[in-house]
């Protein structure tokens, strides 16, 4: 008889691979590293925003919170008179354990959050109201009605609830050894953590039982000791933090590593009920910072303490048919629901955001699928009448207290229109975060504006912080700088905390010493990863690879597992032709985070230069497909090594001479370099030209310039580009690198002695040609540098350069030159019919 398939899902809610990796390496955690070793390991990367009760319902359905509906940690009663703690009637989607019910499996679940009031499934639910109990040992804790399913379970169960009084000197020493030094009349510190063991030894007693006493095809169990632990003692964690006293270091320092080791101790437990037959799979919703951004003053908004949370959690599989301790990369909370529906070969619905992750399995086989599990017919174990349900108005003052506690919310107004106004205000602000972190800026907008418009008491300022972060990344910069000084008129505490922001506006408007000198100066302030790494890009905009390179590498010092860090490091390693090593950081950012287009395009490049196409075009194919409206240049680099590659060409050779259908032709170069002169010889030679013919000739120019005008603002609107498609344009050198990439470029650059282009130009605009200024020729020799820069990278872009005199002097052998590089046959005897030696005359 075949064996029966059954997964466990264990959520530890905020546990880091960065506090988990020293206790695996001392042995500290072995329950944990049994599964790795016969399992699949990995990031898991969070949502934004990152909180629990959202990302855990996201787990649960597969869907993101605009579709499921759970938006943060309260809700308004059904009647409207009120507030309460989030419960499932939020929930708008099917769980995995309404759709399992459906398809006759039976599943438990215990303490999820959340799960309140229980759902009426084919199995066993404990609620998240289960074990909350009051740190006030003389007030009862009466477990709430409709938190067990089903009803009759609870008898069995209820006494297996701890309680704060019953945790003992020998629960609390393996955490804090010193516990006697603590001053119990000052500090509180000993009743939040009783509380937070009791509640989850409750948790776990309940989930043991369950294993045991019932037959079970799914179960689900979730614990918030490491994230509440964190937000109660992180600040003790090593290394010891400034400002934190000594003596409280010393006292509390333990706390964390022994919240691990103790899940780790009920996760041993659990691993010997479930049988070897059961995939078993740990995994937290985000990680939390244990360096140098924890946080000791808490902001007083909204969620503040959500700061803390790291992007990365933690993802480990074990079971039959999963490969054996290998690393897996690129999972997120949404992946998790259409990989357990796959394992129980159950199709995927088209409306979930998640992927199967295939790569888990050692035989994994093709997902099946199906439109939505919403629009299916017949009995999911939900709630009849949600809306109307006895439990739902239950308004718990404990769970509230303890969420207040935990900082994730303000203490509700007194007054009840006011506190159901600023919960309203919360819940619609979480789903504009969400249509940020899901880069659908438009609706996060549209929401934002509209909040703004509440009347006090609400607080505002956050709103406007959003709208400044979608200013800048929809490139909207005259729109952020409204937004950032209506946040400085509002609060002038805000302004350290806008250095970022007023770095992008400067950029914008091309002040680039004046960004620089202000992340200069907020490093200073306070050093960290972040602005290290804008910094960094300064850098690479300026061509400053090695200073670019040195801020991206302090950038990592302080957050090794960031995939941007790594991928820009990546990229100004390409340009100082150090691509070994760029293939690395590129493949680090990858394995970070999977779906990242740009980090695979600059693994393509480094690949491409070491001399492997083969896997340089499956990484710009992988980039390709990962961002197919806007990642021109990954197309274009396909081309290129399929050019290579049919040719036999040199694997550094971007000229092949070939015409490229709808291939613009750029004229290019310094002003006064030459470039009338080469669109002269193009015209002649039977190219057709884009222009306006607004500039007209004159002394300077007697055979005129061939100009169109909307190059001057190429850097403002390239959109009209497609016009000069088979046509040939001018287009000065700074302007450059503000061609769309959608297009493929063949660049003629015009070269000549900087002496004569300055004097040229000073001539031109009547100034002294004598006395040539020094800073003109500085800035113009950087610009030569930045065209070489911006030809190596761009794939779409091919260059040769011509020199003045050359055109002048050898215009047969130009002309053979120009016509071979366009990939056109050009009639060369008109083209040395037009020009004219007498012309040149400003000769160094």
């Amino acid at each position: 008889m075949k064996k029966k398939n059954k997964v466990l899902l264990i959520g530890w809610d905020a546990a880091d691979w960065k506090i988990i990796g020293p206790l695996l390496a001392k042995g500290q955690m072995p329950a944990l590293k049994k599964l790795i070793d016969r399992g699949v390991y990995g990031n898991m990367a969070t949502m934004n925003p990152p909180y629990s009760p959202m990302l855990w319902s996201t787990v649960a359905t597969g869907k993101t919170p605009d579709k499921h509906g759970v938006l943060g940690f309260l809700e308004i009663m059904p009647d409207l008179k009120g507030i309460q703690p989030v419960t499932v009637h939020s929930r708008k989607s099917r769980a995995l354990w309404n759709i399992f019910h459906n398809q006759g499996l039976k599943s438990n679940l215990i303490g999820w959050w959340p799960s309140f009031p229980a759902e009426p499934i084919n199995g066993i639910v404990v609620s998240d109201k289960f074990q909350k109990v009051n740190k006030d040992i003389r007030k009862k804790s009466p477990i709430p009605k409709g938190s067990v399913n089903p009803a009759d379970y609870l008898k069995e169960i209820q006494d297996l609830r701890m309680f704060p009084q019953e945790v003992t000197e020998a629960h609390i020493l393996p955490f804090i050894p010193k516990a006697d030094k603590i001053n119990t009349e000052e500090s509180k510190s000993l009743i939040t953590f009783c509380k937070i063991l009791a509640e989850n030894v409750s948790v776990h007693c309940a989930a043991t039982h369950a294993m045991q006493h019932s037959e079970w095809d799914f179960m689900a169990v979730y614990y918030d000791a490491i994230d509440h632990f964190c937000h109660a003692f992180m600040k003790f964690y090593p290394p010891k933090l400034k400002p934190i006293p000594t003596e409280l270091f010393e006292i509390y320092k333990d706390v964390i590593s022994g919240a691990y080791r103790f899940q780790d101790m009920m996760l041993e437990r659990m691993i010997d009920l479930a049988g070897e037959d059961t995939t078993i799979i740990v995994m937290s919703d985000h990680g939390y910072e244990s360096g140098n951004k924890r946080i000791l003053e808490m902001p007083k908004y909204q969620a503040a303490p959500a700061l803390e949370h790291r992007q990365f959690g933690i993802f480990v599989a074990a079971g039959p048919n999963i490969k054996q301790n290998e690393k897996t990369f690129g999972l997120g909370l949404i992946d998790v629901a259409p990989t357990l529906l796959h394992m129980f070969d159950l199709p995927v619905g088209r409306d979930m955001d998640g992927k199967v992750a295939l790569d888990i399995f050692k035989t994994p086989k093709p997902p099946k699928y199906i439109e939505s599990w919403e629009s299916v017919e017949g009995d999911f174990g939900e709630h009849s009448n949600a809306g109307n349900n006895e439990n739902s108005t239950l308004n718990d003052q404990e769970a509230l207290e303890q969420l207040i506690e935990l900082g994730y919310i303000d203490r509700p107004d007194e007054n009840i229109e006011t506190a159901i106004l600023k919960t309203k205000c919360d819940l619609k602000h979480n789903l504009a975060k969400v249509y940020m972190g899901k880069k659908d800026y438009e609706m996060s907008k549209s929401i934002l504006l509209e909040l703004i418009k509440e009347k006090d008491p609400i607080d505002i300022i956050p709103y406007y912080m959003d709208l400044l972060t979608i200013s800048l990344a929809l490139e909207e910069y005259d729109k952020a700088e409204i937004y950032l000084n209506e946040l400085r008129t509002r609060d002038k505490k805000f302004e350290i905390k806008t250095y970022f922001s007023e770095a992008k506006i400067l950029l914008s408007k091309n002040k680039v010493k004046e960004a620089l000198a202000l992340l200069v100066k907020a490093k200073n302030n306070k050093p960290n990863g972040e602005v290290w790494f804008q910094i960094g890009k300064i850098y690479t905009r300026l061509n400053r690879f090695q200073d670019a390179k040195d801020a991206f590498e302090h950038a990592l010092k302080y957050e090794i597992d960031n995939a941007r860090y790594h991928q820009a490091l990546a990229y100004v390693l390409i340009r100082i032709d150090d691509y070994e090593e760029a293939a690395e950081h590129a493949l680090t950012a990858i394995e970070l985070i999977k779906y990242f287009p740009e980090a695979h395009y600059t693994l393509g490049e480094a690949l491409e230069k070491l001399g492997d196409l083969d896997n340089a075009k499956k990484a710009y194919e992988t980039a390709a497909a990962l961002k197919p409206k806007t990642h021109y240049r990954a197309e274009k680099a396909i081309e290129n090594i399929k050019e290579k590659t049919d040719h036999a060409l040199e694997f550094n050779d971007k000229t092949n001479n070939k015409y490229f259908e709808d291939q613009i032709v750029i004229v290019s170069g310094l002003p006064r370099s030459g470039t009338s002169l080469m669109m002269q010889m193009l015209q002649s030679g039977g190219l057709d030209i884009l222009t306006d013919s607004n500039r007209k000739a004159d002394i300077s120019n007697p055979k005129g310039y061939l100009e169109y005008n909307p190059v001057m603002a190429l850097h403002k609107d390239n959109s009209w580009l497609g016009k000069a498609q088979n046509k040939a344009l001018k287009v000065v050198a700074p302007l450059l690198k503000f061609l769309d990439t959608k297009y493929r470029y063949k660049v003629i650059f015009m070269t000549r002695d900087l002496n004569e282009v300055v004097k040229s130009q000073q001539k031109m605009i009547g100034r002294d040609t004598e006395t040539l200024p020094v800073k003109l020729f500085q800035t113009y020799e950087n610009h030569l540098k930045q065209v070489e820069s911006w030809k190596s990278k761009e794939p779409g872009v091919e260059l040769i350069y011509i020199d003045y005199k050359d055109a002048l002097n050898e215009t047969q052998s130009v002309a053979e030159k120009v016509s071979l590089f366009i990939g056109k046959a050009m009639n060369e005897e008109a083209m040395l019919g037009c020009v004219d030696k007498t012309l040149y005359r400003n000769k160094a």
